[in-house]
């Protein structure tokens, strides 16, 4: 704070790894495709359940970004936070061994962090008893395990915490990065999600309670947002990582400024594990808590990136809650749902589609829905057309809705130097 004004904060980097790319320009890449990479599950056995595909990350090799020894003392979820945070820290062309690590600090995002690790050490514990067991597994299955591996290795000592809040965990984490830096308890935060969930037990339970897709033959067009013939999400892994900074110091050093976070908001529908209140009241509120914080009226934004789970009920209440916030301006409301190219990493998506935003604004570039062959008539938007649409958006706004009915907006600003 400076007197009674919150500081301002900005995305100087990003770090993603993603089924559609890694990195800012494959990341960008992906995008610009404009095509879905769901595909058949490799990393298991999908055969037991009736949903048998996923979005998974191509080609990660943890020692391109790890010491091996490093690597091996870390499941998949460890290793995406720290490959993540070190390519948004490169990005953003961040000195860490110049810089006062006391006043860096760590916010992460999970659903399932290192369950899906702690999954295949059971059968090796049938099999030879404790013995059998990586003696990591407690470390790996930790909850702050997300924030504290990227403290450890990076020496950064500032504020630190990983937040398990289902798939709006990525957002709540850049919230509560960029409030920390706007209260003035840190200058610097890495802040984002990360999920590695594809293992048969976790993947099974959300079939089993039938929330994927089924559309096993033709996987492509399983993931599809605000489709009249969506049948549930796809399930995929991936991470995400920002360098928030205080915007002064930022300018001062000559970082790239991607957009400016202006507001955070979250809500409780307090109503099911699963389903979405249905008048969409709490999701609506918790756009406009993000707004009021930003000090943006509802018809100055250009751009929404919806959560579009592609799941039948949220997809409806979602354009509800939409236009209970933006009334009339909803006709002129750019909007896409970016899960349709990379599938939904859970509490990873958040910050994946922070990135979205953060590129979009910085590009002058909104990406498309993928799949949205036929617009369901309860999900009425403007839907950003099939290849995409140059704009220049000065306020964009991003949503992620989760199970327990838990809802997180944040609203951004191109970054124009102002």
């Amino acid at each position: 704070m400076i007197g009674n004004v919150p500081r301002r904060v900005v995305i100087t980097g990003i770090g993603a790894i993603t089924p559609i790319g890694t990195g800012v320009e494959g990341f960008w890449a992906g995008l610009q495709a404009r095509r879905s990479v769901v595909g058949p599950v490799t990393r298991f056995d999908p055969s037991p359940f009736r949903t048998r595909i996923a979005a998974e990350v191509p080609d990660f090799h943890p020692g391109d970004f790890l010491p091996e020894r490093r690597s091996r003392r870390l499941d998949r979820f460890g290793q995406f936070s720290i490959a993540a945070a070190r390519l948004a820290i490169e990005d953003a062309g961040l000195d860490l061994p110049k810089e006062d690590r006391d006043r860096i600090g760590a916010m992460m995002g999970t659903a399932l962090g290192g369950v899906a690790y702690a999954e295949t050490q059971y059968p090796a514990y049938l099999k030879e008893g404790p013995r059998g067991v990586d003696p990591a597994l407690a470390l790996t299955v930790f909850a702050g395990a997300g924030s504290c591996n990227l403290a450890i290795e990076f020496g950064i000592t500032g504020p630190n915490s990983t937040n398990g809040m289902s798939c709006a965990s990525g957002t709540i984490a850049i919230g509560d990065g960029f409030r920390a830096i706007a209260r003035g308890d840190a200058d610097v935060m890495l802040a984002g999600g990360a999920e590695a969930p594809l293992a048969p037990l976790c993947y099974g339970a959300f079939a089993i309670i039938r929330a994927m897709s089924t559309r096993n033959e033709d996987p492509a067009t399983a993931s599809r947002p605000f489709d009249h013939g969506r049948d549930g999400f796809v399930m995929a892994e991936g991470t995400a990582v920002l360098v928030l900074e205080e915007r002064s110091r930022a300018l001062a050093r000559g970082a790239p400024v991607y957009a400016e976070v202006l507001g955070f908001g979250t809500t409780n529908d307090a109503h099911h594990m699963t389903s979405p209140r249905p008048d969409g009241q709490q999701a609506a509120r918790a756009m406009r808590l993000a707004l009021a914080e930003a000090r943006v009226g509802p018809g100055e934004v250009a751009y929404v990136n919806a959560h579009g789970s592609s799941t039948p009920l949220n997809d409806s209440t979602e354009t509800l809650a939409i236009r209970q916030v933006f009334g009339d301006h909803t006709a002129r409301l750019a909007v896409s749902g970016t899960k349709g190219y990379y599938g939904h990493a859970l509490g990873a998506s958040g910050a994946i589609e922070a990135a979205v935003c953060a590129l979009a604004s910085h590009r002058r570039w909104l990406p498309p829905t993928v799949n949205l062959a036929s617009p369901d008539p309860a999900c009425d938007l403007f839907h950003v057309a099939p290849e995409g649409r140059e704009a220049d958006p000065e306020y964009l706004l991003s949503n992620s809705f989760g199970f327990g009915g838990i809802n997180a907006s944040l609203v951004f600003r191109r970054a124009d130097g102002r």
